[in-house]
């Protein structure tokens, strides 16, 4: 069982001032949802996550002094936050996560369980010089997981302002420490080829945790 306000206290370490973090237990109840965050049709476990993070997301709303206010959730399914708010929801199966921030700072996080990513995806998800990086690593299965876990934090915060899908070999990552920079290997709306979005990455409750910035 993830302990999660330790998640919490995590989360805050990682970040630089000006972001609010809120986290959610998604095996439990939580509040009604708001009009118009109806997620249709969804299996009562996903019912759950989402109502957790709605709930997570009004809680880090409050902490950053900002207005309450549905998140509905757009044709994309991406959450549609309040006017003047960047955010973003992430989740595992047993916590939820959620970190507000005010425009024009464009945030994305992902929390990931710290166990290797599987051989059989290191070719989707990293690019030949990211897989000759590995050869170097003690764990490179977990480093790959720490590749995924910042490339799909990095592609959220971009994603606010490009509204440009793209798979994983169009960010390259690279780690320095506890810091992270995702590079653009492709030009797409609203950044230009090697553009980089910066961030920073922790291990916490049996998580990866990535935070990016754009």
């Amino acid at each position: 069982m993830t302990n999660l306000p330790a998640l919490l206290a995590a989360a805050r370490r990682l970040a630089p001032a000006g972001i609010a973090w809120a986290v959610a237990d998604p095996t439990a109840p939580a509040p009604p949802l708001w009009p118009g965050e109806d997620i249709g049709k969804a299996v009562p476990a996903r019912a759950m996550e989402f109502a957790a993070g709605r709930a997570a997301a009004r809680e880090a709303l409050a902490a950053l002094g900002a207005p309450l206010a549905a998140i509905p959730h757009g044709p994309d399914r991406a959450p549609v936050w309040p006017q003047g708010i960047s955010g973003s929801l992430t989740h595992s199966a047993s916590a939820c996560l959620a970190a507000v921030t005010p425009v024009p700072r464009l945030i994305g996080i992902d929390l990931e369980p710290n166990t290797p990513l599987a051989p059989d995806l290191w070719e989707t998800v990293l690019l030949p010089a990211e897989q000759a990086n590995l050869l170097s690593s003690p764990s490179p299965g977990l480093l790959a997981k720490h590749i995924f876990s910042a490339k799909e934090a990095a592609y959220k915060a971009q994603y606010q302002r490009s509204q440009t899908l793209f798979d994983f070999h169009a960010l390259e990552v690279t780690f320095r420490e506890t810091t992270f920079t995702a590079g653009f290997t492709q030009s797409v709306p609203g950044f230009a080829k090697d553009a980089q979005l910066h961030g920073h990455i922790c291990e916490a409750q049996g998580h990866i945790l990535a935070l990016a910035i754009a």
